[in-house]
């Protein structure tokens, strides 16, 4: 009698195991790639945007971060690596760089960016419209807008109560 209780415990073990190693797997796994290093990257921004829409890293999401170190020749090894692990979707933090390596590395993986450049220029969507394809974000396209800046704020005050005193 006791041999198979023995038994069916160490079944009721293996399976009790085998569920709770399928519940890991299936918390999603954010891949995290930057051009940069934990010290000088807002990771308290990217968490707390995480948070905002219900994600707590350890809780119920995971994350693989990947830091080049500045060493940009790394990051399509970086990119790769993430691919590997089959992550869910790639926050390309540090700009047009890092989305561009994980974008070669995987046409499916989705791609969250934000950079200031042109993602249209640099190849990560087809327009800003409808980017189409595996990646979106985020421009401040700051170099292309700024003339349309200074041309509303001329509209606005077209005859300024100051002078410039450079």
């Amino acid at each position: 009698m006791r041999r198979r209780e023995f038994i069916a415990g160490l079944g009721s073990a293996a399976a009790w195991s085998t569920t709770a190693q399928a519940q890991r797997t299936t918390v999603p796994v954010i891949g995290f790639l930057d051009i940069g290093s934990p010290e000088t990257t807002n990771l308290a921004a990217f968490r707390k945007g995480l948070s905002e829409t219900g994600f707590s890293e350890g809780r119920n999401v995971a994350i693989e971060y990947r830091w080049a170190y500045s060493q940009l020749d790394r990051l399509p090894e970086l990119a790769a690596d993430l691919v590997r692990r089959r992550v869910a979707v790639v926050a390309a933090w540090s700009g047009a760089l890092a989305a561009r390596a994980v974008k070669a590395a995987s046409p499916t993986i989705p791609i969250v960016f934000q950079m200031g450049d042109d993602p249209v220029e640099m190849g990560l969507v087809g327009s800003l419209n409808r980017p189409g394809g595996n990646a979106t974000g985020m421009t401040s396209m700051n170099g292309e807008i700024l003339a349309k800046r200074l041309e509303l704020l001329h509209k606005m005050v077209p005859k300024p109560s100051w002078t410039w005193a450079g």
